[in-house]
């Protein structure tokens, strides 16, 4: 069996990683081509989609009106042996509705900040959402790995 067959996360593995991790890379095409990497929070119910929210005018939104396709990366560790990551590439659908938004900002906020759904964080978070987008990216192909899987070998 080859390396990369060994070191990939199963389906269910992924799933997991995506619902532990914190902090994702976001990778766009910027208006004269090179890439834009921006580290993201974001939120995923399981799901293959990941949910993002950033501002209306932020370069991220600029360059995703005019390509859709980014990369998303998710890795953990700190030395070989302990290298974890998924790589994702994914279309990225930019939502502009205010509802849908703040529904994305409240979940955020529960997740990173440890906030309790409510009326009173929904008011406190409108004003930002009517600054904001809400970007819903679907995957099209992933590409992990976990070295911990080659054992206490040499690598």
């Amino acid at each position: 069996m080859n390396r990369r067959a060994i070191i990939a996360l199963t389906p269910d593995e992924q799933r997991q990683f995506l619902s532990e991790g914190h902090t994702m890379v976001l990778g766009t095409n910027g208006p004269k081509g090179h890439p834009q990497l921006t580290a993201m929070w974001y939120v995923n119910d399981g799901t293959d989609t990941i949910w993002m929210t950033t501002f209306a005018k932020s370069q991220k939104t600029k360059n995703l009106e005019r390509d859709p396709r980014v990369t998303l990366l998710i890795e953990t560790g700190r030395t070989y042996p302990e290298l974890k990551g998924l790589m994702i590439t994914a279309t990225a659908e930019i939502v502009r509705d205010i509802e849908r938004v703040l529904d994305m900002l409240e979940r955020v906020n529960v997740k990173y900040n440890g906030l309790v759904p409510s009326k009173e964080l929904r008011d406190a978070l409108r004003a930002q959402a009517s600054k904001r987008v809400l970007l819903k990216l679907t995957p099209s192909k992933t590409s992990s790995w976990d070295h911990a899987k080659l054992g206490s070998g040499v690598y």
